[in-house]
């Protein structure tokens, strides 16, 4: 690299094309005044490797510039014989923070919170916690837009907005200026579900607290943009049918991402096998109506694309906490009207495109009627077979324990292309029985 200064904005721009170690080496050319941004405003797997390749005293300035649980996160993300040494880089008060973090599933709510929060006395006067505050903001608190009132057993009382004590009189106690209904979340509670708690009440903050109410922490929204993408991008690869990957997709090795694609892949080629094992069932119907096969591609797609809508719609209800197992008989009503509804629309099409073809290009022969019934019959039953399928899978994927969004689309599409084989030739069986059968 050049020995001159590069801008935040300039190594931002060419970031996602480095490699590892032009990354590490770019790091010491970006202006001095704009580093601690641009470093702070990296995601914490790059941060850590980073830190992996500095020398151990630069290494120790770049720690201490942390939030406890943002260098939880990183620590957690070197590999496990240097996590000891890195926690060693901290000041005692931080380390104590930190290790309490670690302690916690990475994935919780105990994990995922900020130790540093501003705090009060419910019998402090209010011009007494205005003053107090103003210290706790000079130590670097993670948030200042609430504090909360907390007992001498450290039990989350209530919270006040520094609007309400600005408002109030000096001599006026927190206790009655505080709000008691507290929304809090337990220090255990799914990362994901305490997304959904800030959400549903529109929170810039949340306290976390264990099990005997004292509290622990705070989440707040923007470590919560992390954790939506984060669970948005592992639900998007899995519905794409592939294991979610670890790193950003640049940062993975070329051997890592075959591995991650190689076994749904191999196991959809499998599933695949089963359409070429239906179709050779059927190869008399087939070899005495030829035309049967014209409509096969049709067949297929129109259920499996049903299917993948349908699986598609009830993962991402579920991850939303919109649906839940117990609704599963509701949503086998609506999905089966809805995949009527859409077989009836789907078969209008076809009918009308096969009789049209005919009438121009006579390309189905004398017994296009019945061709072009067992078309549209196939198409009613296999859109609404499809649609029931991709709506229940996850729901019984969810029932035996697994993440619903293995329920992938092209899993799905698989199976729905298997059944809708059977359905049609089926159909083609009792439709076409003593004309072209």
């Amino acid at each position: 690299m050049p020995d001159d200064r590069l801008t935040a904005a300039e190594l931002r721009e060419i970031w996602p094309v480095l490699s590892p170690e032009e990354r590490g080496e770019s790091f010491e050319h970006v202006d001095r005044s704009e580093v601690h941004g641009f470093f702070l405003g990296l995601s914490e797997q790059e941060q850590a490797a980073i830190l992996l390749a500095m020398r151990g005293s630069e290494r120790t300035l770049w720690m201490r510039l942390l939030a406890p649980d943002d260098a939880a996160d990183v620590i957690q993300l070197v590999p496990p014989q240097d996590r000891a040494a890195f926690l060693q880089l901290l000041d005692e008060p931080t380390r104590r923070e930190v290790a309490a973090l670690m302690a916690y599933a990475e994935d919780a709510a105990g994990g995922l919170m900020s130790p540093r929060f501003a705090r009060l006395r419910p019998d402090m006067q209010v011009g007494e916690a205005i003053r107090y505050l103003q210290r706790q903001a000079q130590e670097k608190v993670e948030t200042i837009y609430y504090a909360y009132v907390l007992d001498q057993a450290q039990r989350l009382q209530g919270v006040v907005s520094f609007r309400d004590l600005f408002v109030a009189p000096g001599d006026k106690a927190v206790s009655d200026v505080m709000r008691r209904d507290v929304i809090s979340v337990p220090d255990t509670l799914d990362q994901e579900a305490v997304a959904r708690v800030i959400a549903q009440h529109d929170l810039n903050a949340l306290p976390v607290v264990d099990a005997e109410g004292r509290m622990k922490g705070i989440v707040t929204v923007d470590d919560i943009v992390d954790v939506v993408q984060q669970a948005a991008t592992e639900d998007i690869q899995k519905l794409g049918g592939m294991e979610a990957l670890d790193t950003p997709y640049m940062q993975t090795s070329m051997l890592a991402m075959v591995k991650k694609r190689a076994g749904w892949l191999s196991a959809l080629f499998l599933g695949e096998m089963l359409t070429a094992s239906a179709m050779g069932h059927y190869e008399e119907e087939i070899a005495r109506a030829v035309v049967l096969a014209l409509f096969v591609p049709l067949i297929i797609s129109s259920g499996g694309n049903s299917g993948s809508q349908a699986t598609t719609l009830i993962i991402r209800a579920m991850a939303l906490g919109e649906v839940a197992v117990k609704d599963w008989w509701r949503i086998v009503r609506r999905e089966l009207t809805a995949g009527l509804s859409l077989g009836v629309i789907l078969a209008t099409i076809g009918l009308v495109r096969i009789l049209v073809w005919q009438a121009i290009f006579h390309t189905y022969g004398e017994h296009y009627r019945e061709v072009a019934a067992t078309v549209a019959v196939s198409l009613v039953g296999i859109v609404t077979w499809g649609t029931l399928a991709g709506s229940m899978l996850p729901f019984a994927i969810r029932r035996l324990g697994f993440d619903p969004a293995s329920a992938s689309a092209p899993f799905v599409a698989t199976l729905v292309d298997v059944s809708g084989l059977v359905i049609y030739f089926n159909v083609a069986q009792l439709l076409l029985r003593g004309s072209l059968l």
